[in-house]
């Protein structure tokens, strides 16, 4: 009859394939309940703190806001942070690339031992790192005698920052190439040297252009971390005002001070650089997402004919 109502079953049978369609076996409501939870969730946590952070940096106005970034101190720890990562970032991009080469190309004894070396910054905090370079380096270290005897400084130093900061984001470059390349085999590096490519040929013209993207990512975040490490470089910087400074440590100083909108408008270059990493791996995403369509999209090479 045309007046009759569909039943429950009819119903579900054919809410079956719209669910199937969305990629889920939920109800809607149980859908748009988690969507709501993670959108509260990211609301709460991550989007009103990053907004306090630049109310209160302005609260004084943008005068006041320019003038704590204009303080020598200030711009200290920013060309410190920059200079960290400027040694650091590159530092973390060859050690990177040649141990997911390594481990994702090769077979050798020590591999598995290699693999949770790379781990090791993830398992251990970041103060322990810190302590570690302390009793490696400092004055009444392992080599602190001889550093001392020839007038080389690394504990409250440039140098000691640099390392702390290398050894918290060695794993970031590794750990994005290493999944990547694994899933790619050998088999295009087996054929360019057949062929008759050198090893640099091959990684230069096979390799590099397969894990661009992933290498992308990982140089992202690693700078992203090492601009904003405090916990490592707090223990072997010394916090020399003006001299061993990032803006991290430069960050608390100025809030102990009860300095708050100078202290905010430091933060906010933390959050603005966070911003940007943000932006930049969104733009990365889309490209590789754009490029794998274009290249699926692209006819079969037909076989050429005798």
């Amino acid at each position: 009859m045309s007046g009759a109502t569909p039943s429950p079953l009819g119903a579900a049978r054919s809410a079956a394939p719209r669910r199937a369609k969305a990629g889920t076996t939920e109800a809607a409501w149980v859908r748009y309940t988690l969507i709501g939870l993670a959108l509260a969730f990211v609301l709460l946590f991550l989007v009103l703190p990053l907004a306090a952070v630049f109310a209160e940096a302005l609260r004084k106005g943008f005068g006041a806001y320019l003038e704590g970034l204009r303080e020598p101190d200030a711009w200290s720890a920013i060309k410190l942070t920059l200079i960290t990562a400027a040694i650091a970032v590159p530092l973390n991009l060859v050690f990177g690339v040649a141990a997911a080469w390594a481990i994702a190309k090769y077979e050798f004894r020590g591999k598995a031992f290699l693999t949770t070396l790379v781990d090791l910054p993830f398992s251990v905090s970041p103060v322990v790192a810190g302590l570690v370079y302390v009793l490696m380096f400092g004055a009444n270290g392992w080599l602190g005698p001889w550093l001392a005897e020839h007038d080389i400084k690394i504990i409250f130093a440039v140098p000691g920052i640099v390392l702390a900061t290398v050894f918290v984001t060695f794993p970031f470059v590794a750990r994005e190439l290493i999944p990547l390349m694994q899933a790619q085999g050998t088999e295009e590096e087996q054929a360019a040297i057949v062929l008759g490519a050198t090893g640099w040929q091959t990684f230069w013209h096979v390799t590099l252009p397969n894990i661009k993207w992933g290498l992308l990512y990982g140089v992202i975040l690693c700078n992203a971390r090492a601009m904003g490490e405090f916990g490592a470089v707090s223990v072997v910087s010394g916090h020399i005002r003006g001299q061993t400074n990032t803006i991290p440590l430069h960050v608390e100083i100025l809030y102990n001070e009860y300095q708050s909108v100078a202290a905010f408008a430091a933060a906010s270059l933390l959050a603005l650089l966070a911003l940007v990493t943000l932006v930049i791996k969104s733009v990365a995403e889309w490209k590789h997402e754009q490029q794998m369509k274009a290249s699926a999209d692209l006819p079969p090479e037909r076989p050429a004919t005798p």
